[in-house]
């Protein structure tokens, strides 16, 4: 099933670069729209809120991308390389 997308273009784009990256989202309820986790699939994982209407959403999809550029577990992919 196809996700929604998010009313706000930025955070639309941070949630595909995201999603580009082997990150998966998922719909939850409440405040947040939603929650992208990182290939690590472990409790160690990383995880980050979507809020569906931020104060200033050109920063949080800035932030989002921050955090997704800085999560420190490998890709799927490179698990098995060695330097």
């Amino acid at each position: 099933m196809a996700r929604n997308r998010h009313s706000n273009k930025h955070i639309e784009a941070a949630v595909v670069y995201a999603e580009s990256l082997g990150w998966r989202f998922e719909k939850v309820s409440g405040h947040a729209w939603g929650r992208i986790y990182c290939p690590h699939a472990t409790r160690d994982g990383c995880m980050i809120s979507l809020w569906s209407t931020p104060r200033v959403p050109e920063n949080h999809a800035r932030q989002v991308r921050r955090k997704i550029d800085s999560c420190p577990h490998p890709m799927p992919e490179d698990e098995g390389e060695t330097a």
